[in-house]
């Protein structure tokens, strides 16, 4: 590994979904480590990501595919950690880096740490980027452009690993940030879980109305809702495990958003439009600093591509 560069001499990635076989892709791209091992459980999806030539090798053994790596991510849900962990610590060599991409930190923290040998460095790590989509065919090299990654070393952690590791990232064109795990989980609660949760949940309701149709739902879609369809439409093993891996700051952030739902419907309830419009504009405030820090498309219609 070289601290500077963040260069490692060899790489596996476990884990071939979205994430993972974009991060092969970039890693391809800025040729920041050789070789590439991608490792997935499943053969199917394997057979995939290599026809597509995302990596050197390929190994459906965890074990067999850490035994050479300087850098293993963990790029499985959060539920399948300890698994995926207790099978490839026998072949992990002493001074390699551990990272995952996760969305929730303490967790992983409580279920990998006790599982790795002496002298193996686990810097957990959250790229805040993807889509609804998942598989190999999903990925794409510059899905890290410009994106944030959050790392959370644990307290004690290696500096060499963590600065390696830091500059891996911003050498795949991220931008990296280092928070405790505890502060992420609450951060990635309200930004993005409780998001994700909220969307899963009106797209539920929608379709269970008896006075609306599912045909109605679906014709009559506006761009509200259909934009809660996309986060919706989320893999389902993946949110699974992030609420039930995340539940404290969940339940805390879903607590806040309850009050405030309920001052909502109070506004709403006695004509108070005062209240109303004061949330919409601080609110829509917020959309436009979003878009000046570069996380979104400031064009009409969330930037989706329309004939003139």
């Amino acid at each position: 590994m070289n601290k500077t560069t963040g260069r490692f001499d060899c790489i596996t990635i476990i884990g071939a979904g979205l994430i993972g076989s974009s991060l092969a892709r970039a890693i391809g791209r800025a040729k920041a480590g050789s070789p590439l091992i991608l490792a997935d459980a499943d053969e199917t999806v394997l057979a995939e990501a290599k026809s597509l030539g995302l990596a050197d090798i390929y190994e459906t053994d965890v074990r067999e595919a850490v035994a050479l790596a300087d850098l293993v991510v963990l790029a499985v849900p959060v539920g399948a950690m300890a698994s995926v962990t207790a099978n490839m610590a026998p072949g992990i060599k002493a001074g390699a880096v551990v990272t995952d991409v996760g969305s929730v930190k303490a967790s992983v923290i409580k279920a990998v740490a006790p599982l790795l040998p002496e002298g193996v460095h686990l810097i957990p790590g959250h790229p805040v980027a993807g889509t609804e989509k998942s598989g190999p065919s999903a990925g794409f090299a510059s899905l890290f452009d410009d994106r944030w990654v959050i790392l959370t070393p644990p307290e004690g952690a290696d500096t060499g690993a963590l600065e390696g590791l830091s500059a891996f990232w911003t050498g795949l064109g991220a931008n990296v940030d280092i928070m405790t795990p505890e502060h992420h989980d609450l951060v990635l609660a309200i930004t993005s879980h409780v998001p994700h949760l909220i969307a899963y949940n009106i797209v539920g309701t929608a379709s269970d109305l008896e006075e609306v149709t599912r045909s109605e739902v679906i014709k009559y879609s506006a761009g509200g809702f259909r934009d809660f369809t996309r986060i919706a439409a989320s893999d389902p093993t993946m949110w699974r495990d992030v609420f039930l891996n995340n539940k404290d700051a969940v339940l805390e952030m879903l607590g806040r958003f309850s009050e405030d739902l309920t001052a909502l419907q109070r506004a709403i309830r006695w004509g108070d439009g005062d209240a109303l419009f004061e949330l919409f504009t601080r609110t829509r405030g917020i959309r436009r600093r979003i878009i000046d820090a570069g996380q979104d498309d400031a064009g009409a219609d969330f930037g989706r591509p329309h004939e003139d």
